[in-house]
């Protein structure tokens, strides 16, 4: 049995709480709150940032003594509407109250530089597709480097259809060896639809010295040490994740396996 797959711990309440001691590494913690209408979560961030991203839902949010009213809109988050994401800085607290059956995510890592509270969607962000053939996904970019709102976090989301793969070509991003690599731990948040359904992620060296394929199910978290991390969508169910990522350098350079380069080669042609 391998710790990479994080079952959630129950149905109500905070049902992930990957910290980097609980993973075992040095950046990225990810938490993940299903609450119903009334409830309410608070924490303060102390030397972390955090996006809070509502996957699905609505909530009345305030953060850093601000309010920003009700966010969220998708009930499902196979409605694949551009999400409601609020980045909030290091010494400061955030607060939700559910004003529906909200399922929301808590992406952390270092502050290690000073930004400002502010919204990061669903202005902003728009559906891209990515990759041709079975190899087509769909991308929610809410925090990469392309958007100078975060020090340390990178955050995305990605929707799989039923009978394609995704994070394909096969690539790692685990040596900080800018502007060849860079040293980014992620995790994978997975839902599935119908629910009942699962996929495949295979986490894996180069080397083997790490090579293992998980059975992932609606809610599960993948976490990505090192490695390449591709995944599966099986006929009849769509996949959708949610990466965190973060590192020293907030940047995402990979370098794909070599066997399966000539994939990526191919399509750019």
């Amino acid at each position: 049995m391998n710790d990479l797959k994080r079952r959630p711990s129950g149905k109500i309440g905070k049902v992930h709480d990957i910290t980097p001691e609980s993973a075992g590494w040095g950046y990225v913690g990810f938490g993940l709150y299903h609450l119903r209408p009334g409830d309410t979560a608070t924490e303060a961030t102390g030397d972390r940032e955090a996006i809070l991203v509502l996957v699905e839902g609505t909530a009345q949010v305030s953060a850093a003594g601000q309010e920003f009213g009700v966010m969220g809109e998708r009930l499902s988050v196979f409605e694949k509407l551009p999400p409601h994401a609020l980045y909030v800085p290091g010494s400061s607290e955030w607060t939700a109250t559910a004003k529906t059956d909200v399922t929301f995510a808590v992406c952390t890592a270092p502050a290690i530089a000073e930004h400002a509270v502010q919204r990061l969607g669903p202005d902003g962000i728009a559906l891209t597709p990515r990759g041709k053939g079975t190899n087509t996904r769909y991308i929610n970019n809410i925090a990469m480097e392309d958007r100078d709102v975060a020090s340390s976090l990178l955050v995305t989301e990605v929707f799989t259809p039923a009978g394609h793969w995704s994070s394909f070509p096969s690539h790692r991003h685990d040596e900080d060896d800018f502007p060849r690599m860079t040293y980014l731990e992620e995790t994978y948040y997975h839902r599935l639809d119908p629910s009942q359904g699962f996929g495949i992620q295979r986490v894996y060296t180069d080397d083997r010295s790490l090579d293992e394929t998980l059975a992932v199910e609606d809610g599960d978290v993948v976490l990505v040490p090192k490695g390449h991390h591709p995944c599966g969508a099986p006929y009849g169910y769509d996949m959708y994740y949610l990466n965190v990522m973060a590192g020293p350098l907030r940047k995402w350079r990979f370098q794909n396996d070599p066997d399966h380069n000539w994939i990526a080669e191919r399509d750019a042609g």
